[in-house]
């Protein structure tokens, strides 16, 4: 499976592919030590936010990896029409690593063709890998699943954000489309359903306003996401 053009869209929707990539010994297979690789993940955002509150630091974790998978999953299925493997014994993740160079995929492949690439992304990607993230993470620290889930609805809605405006800057309106209709149809099932509101394309593209707060705001200095459900809480009649 070629997934150059996808590494294109930028450093999210990359992955690494190559046979050996010189330090394979540091990568984590998901397939049973997911606690593991989310504890040391936990700890490494947490040093790098300087918080000493794990419930920050395991949000901000979940939403990184969730972004992640959910980027290389949405970007592959718009711009190739089929999904990649990402099974946890397939995929391969790096705990102390950044985009592009967290995620090693060797050999990657095809999920066999779908008439719903939503429902197949949403079988495949969410109640797999995604699932198995955030029942580990639950497990690590105890942090609102919810919440959690907020984290991903907020990733998949970055990632439409960055793939739709690279189609609409290439005149690829109808791959534009097709990632928007597929984030919809993702965030309006279980698991995702209920955790925000996306807006059709203004003229800064689609805009996601969710109904949780993923804690970052409690990271000195300060500060709130551009989703933010204390942005965009409803006003007190």
């Amino acid at each position: 499976m070629n997934l150059r053009e996808l590494a294109s869209v930028g450093p999210f929707f990359a992955l690494r592919t190559e046979d050996d990539p010189g330090d394979a010994e540091e990568y984590l297979s998901l397939a049973g030590r997911t606690e593991e690789a989310v504890r040391r993940r936990v700890g490494t955002v947490a040093e790098r936010l300087g918080t000493a509150d794990r419930r920050v630091a395991a949000s901000v974790a979940y939403q990184g990896i969730a972004g992640r998978l959910l980027s290389v999953a949405l970007g592959s299925a718009v711009l190739t029409g089929s999904v990649p493997d990402l099974a946890d014994e397939c995929l391969l993740w790096h705990p102390a690593r950044t985009a592009p160079d967290d995620l090693w995929l060797p050999a990657p492949a095809a999920l066999p063709p779908a008439a719903d690439l939503a429902a197949q992304l949403r079988d495949h990607l969410l109640r797999g890998p995604l699932t198995a993230l955030h029942d580990a993470t639950r497990a690590v620290v105890p942090v609102s699943g919810r919440l959690l889930w907020g984290n991903a609805a907020s990733s998949l809605a970055g990632s439409l954000r960055v793939l739709h405006g690279w189609c609409r800057e290439r005149r690829r309106p109808e791959e534009a489309a097709r990632a928007l209709a597929l984030t919809r149809a993702l965030l309006d099932a279980p698991p995702l359903s209920g955790t925000g509101t996306l807006t059709a394309p203004a003229p800064g593209g689609p805009a996601f306003a969710r109904t949780t707060c993923c804690l970052y705001y409690r990271v000195l200095p300060g500060g709130m996401c551009g989703d933010c459900v204390l942005r965009h809480a409803p006003r007190a009649r």
